[in-house]
């Protein structure tokens, strides 16, 4: 690497970055190197040396560093992760836990890594279904939820949000609504916001306004290196509970260059003009569908959408992922605006060459907030077996997997598979949770014993 400068190239922005230019200054003296990474290049990618500080005792650049990142996130402590918003989601919950909640209200679409961490730490999560509307998902009605779910919220000590969503659904009306209700009833709110470190140019609609701790995920959409993220409390007694958490949950051996990029990203300026050029496009496409973040640009393909997606990869664009219907494109302050106009000319070439097919039925219940159906409950220590998902219509699902990304469930552990699930499950490029084209099912002798 002849310098992180060749990735982060606003000048202007690193003058003002602490671990970058403790870096710069360290590349330029002679470096032998004798310590890990077993490169031993050295000068960039280093270690907790004399000079380089230590993210779990920071005390020089790193300390300053966060120092910087909280005072632009409106946070009173924030803590650099180097090993994505999974390791944020975990300290987020553990704090939790340690202060007190058990039970935690969460939407079924929550990442994966919301219910390792539950199982993890001993947390019941309540759930409650997506809303979606023409198979888009979109954010739910706040005061359906509350009296849809009032009592299952009542025992709640805690609510875990997603904002923004993984289609860009973002409200400052339904944040607002979440914060006023647990201050009321005095529980804890948690957002997994890691979609949403841009959105701290827009105070109304960033989580840290609103959230007791909150996950940035700014390699996401910000410009800096895969799993560099932030994770961040709105107070000191938060702040402190946080502090040993992420303790536990990140690396020891946390990469500089990651870190570096962390500090940059955040202090990245806003794109005002590329901003207004998306917005325009999404709001004025009826293609293309707008939940409230720009950088989540959601292109209705309908059934052609899988093609769709290979046929753009061939010509080496690519999209952040396609759930069969809709083929969202990830944006950035860093993406160029020529890139984007590119983009814009072929989407609506493709809009003319696939138009959306005529459906003679509404489905009025699909607005609606459903009370989640009953599932059937096995005994510890039942049976399972994988098998070949094609063979598993009608089998009961032993295992949490869905499309990756976005990485939050499609099936749940003691779901009915269904046609449509294996249908998406085997069309779509990325998954979690199957092995070698197999998924984890309960054996049929023991569902006939459940009541199946």
């Amino acid at each position: 690497m002849n310098g992180l400068g060749n990735f982060l190239k606003n000048k202007a922005v690193l003058r003002d970055c602490k671990i970058y230019q403790m870096l710069r200054f360290a590349a330029r003296k002679k470096h032998v190197s004798f310590h890990t990474p077993g490169h031993k290049v050295g000068k960039w990618d280093i270690t907790e040396l004399d000079f380089s500080d230590n993210l779990s005792c920071p005390r020089g650049c790193i300390a300053e560093a966060e120092q910087d990142i909280a005072r632009s996130l409106g946070a009173k402590n924030s803590f650099i992760l180097t090993d994505g918003s999974t390791s944020g989601v975990l300290a987020m919950l553990y704090a939790a836990k340690q202060r007190g909640v058990k039970r935690i209200f969460a939407c079924q679409a929550t990442h994966k890594s919301f219910f390792n961490g539950c199982a993890l730490m001993g947390i019941t999560p309540v759930l409650y279904p997506q809303t979606t509307n023409d198979k888009i998902p979109v954010l739910p009605d706040f005061f359906a939820i509350e009296k849809e779910f009032y009592e299952e919220l009542a025992l709640c000590d805690g609510v875990f949000l997603t904002s923004p969503d993984y289609y860009g659904n973002v409200s400052t009306a339904a944040l607002s609504a979440w914060r006023n209700y647990c201050d009321k009833t005095g529980k804890t709110l948690l957002i997994d916001g890691a979609h949403g470190g841009h959105l701290h140019f827009d105070k109304a609609l960033y989580a840290g306004r609103y959230a007791d701790m909150w996950v940035d995920g700014v390699h996401k959409n910000l410009p800096a290196f895969t799993q560099g993220a932030v994770v961040s409390a709105r107070t000191e007694e938060w702040g402190e509970a946080l502090r040993l958490a992420v303790d536990i949950f990140r690396t020891t051996s946390p990469s500089y260059p990651i870190m570096a990029s962390v500090e940059y990203a955040v202090k990245y300026p806003e794109n005002l003009l590329l901003k207004t050029s998306v917005e325009a496009f999404e709001t004025s496409c009826s293609r293309v569908y707008f939940g409230g973040d720009w950088t989540k640009l959601c292109a209705r393909f309908g059934p052609s959408a899988f093609e769709v997606e290979k046929r753009l990869g061939k010509q080496g664009v690519y999209s952040e992922f396609c759930d069969g219907n809709v083929i969202m494109f990830y944006l950035s302050p860093a993406t160029a605006l020529r890139d984007f106009q590119r983009l814009k000319k072929q989407l609506i070439r493709l809009f003319e060459e696939y138009p959306l097919p005529v459906i003679s039925v509404s489905n009025e219940a699909e607005n609606t907030v459903q009370r989640i159906s009953g599932m059937p409950v096995f005994e510890k220590g039942t049976k399972k077996e994988w098998i070949e998902i094609e063979k598993s219509v009608d089998r009961i699902c032993a295992i949490r997997c869905g499309l990756f990304p976005p990485c939050t469930p499609l099936l749940s552990d003691g779901e009915l598979i269904e046609q449509s699930h294996v249908e998406l499950l085997q069309k779509a490029s990325n998954v979690f949770g199957l092995v070698d084209g197999k998924i984890l099912v309960y054996k049929e002798e023991q569902e006939k014993e459940n009541g199946k």
